[in-house]
């Protein structure tokens, strides 16, 4: 078991990763570097093994199915994780690995959005979507996440062995800020200084097609994480689209005491009868959800029992 693991997923970061690999062993000698190549086809993988990282191989390709693999493939008790562009500080590693380590914190978030990333970051539409991404999760969990989608964290060995990672792509960073909130685990927020690509770099996030994704990403764990909250503005909105056709009904009714217009009636019963089947199917799953958490809470303590087992053999 590795006391920390530096965790670095790559795909085409030859003109970099040498120098990331380089920083990180500077800042935390006592760390084992771990580099997954994902089908890389510029000599990744042979500067990060040079560098002096463990090279290991993910074939199918996205970030989310990277992660995935070093997640179940790596034992240690502070987890890294972070980029091979040299867009993320390794001198901050040290103060992350202490949240973890001597405070007990599950997910430490390296803060860009509170220093540097608007004036390095090039790309205007990237931070618009930073903003609103972070405004719509803490307004959804009543949280204080300061970067959502940043990709440098660092973790403990309870919220690496029992996060499910579901997501392929990049909308991995919004799933783990999810379920750690969720889960109600301890969370920190550390303040980096975030740099951009250097030239010859090129970023492998498409602001659009990405960003969707990422939105879609909430929407669904949100659905899947707080079934209640979600199927009830979904039983608003149909009583709503109900109420609508029901009203010029009443109003011929109140004044003919006839119901000429049937289809408009039809459709408005349908809308209600919709409208509560959301409200008592969300209050189905959100007791479902209430045994999934109480599940959870036994499975992490069987991995803190696992995680004491691997320290004593040490």
């Amino acid at each position: 078991m590795d006391k920390i693991a530096v965790l670095i997923p790559c795909y085409n970061e030859s003109k970099t990763i040498k120098k990331v690999v380089e920083d990180f062993k500077r800042e935390l000698p006592e760390a084992t570097i771990y580099v997954y190549d994902n089908n890389s086809k510029d000599g990744t993988d042979e500067i990060a093994r040079e560098a002096g990282a463990v090279v290991r191989y993910e074939r199918k390709q996205g970030k989310g199915n990277v992660i995935r693999s070093m997640f179940r493939d790596i034992d240690a008790e502070c987890y890294i994780m972070t980029d091979g562009d040299d867009t993320y500080p390794a001198e901050n590693a040290r103060e992350m690995c202490k949240a973890v380590l001597e405070r007990n914190a599950d997910m430490v978030v390296g803060d860009r959005l509170s220093s540097t990333y608007f004036t390095e970051n090039k790309r205007p539409f990237h931070n618009t979507g930073n903003m609103l991404v972070r405004k719509l999760i803490n307004m959804i969990y009543k949280s204080d996440i300061r970067d959502v989608m940043t990709g440098y964290r660092a973790f403990s060995y309870q919220f690496v062995k029992t996060f499910p990672v579901l997501s392929k792509g990049f909308e991995i960073e919004t799933e783990m800020t999810i379920h750690a909130l969720d889960k109600n685990m301890g969370i920190e927020n550390i303040i980096i200084e975030y740099r951009d690509r250097p030239d010859g770099s090129e970023s492998k996030l498409n602001t659009y097609s990405d960003g969707m994704k990422v939105i879609k990403t909430i929407a669904t764990l949100y659905k899947d994480y707080r079934p209640f909250s979600f199927f009830t503005w979904v039983a608003v909105i149909l009583a709503l689209i109900g109420l609508g056709f029901l009203i010029p009904v009443l109003i011929d009714y109140v004044q003919t005491g006839l119901v000429p217009k049937m289809p408009s009636f039809v459709a408005s019963v349908f809308f209600f009868i919709c409208s509560i089947q959301s409200f008592f199917g969300g209050l189905i799953l959100q007791t479902v959800i209430k045994r999934s958490k109480q599940d959870f809470e036994i499975k992490l303590n069987r991995y803190k029992d696992r995680f004491n087992d691997l320290k004593g053999k040490e």
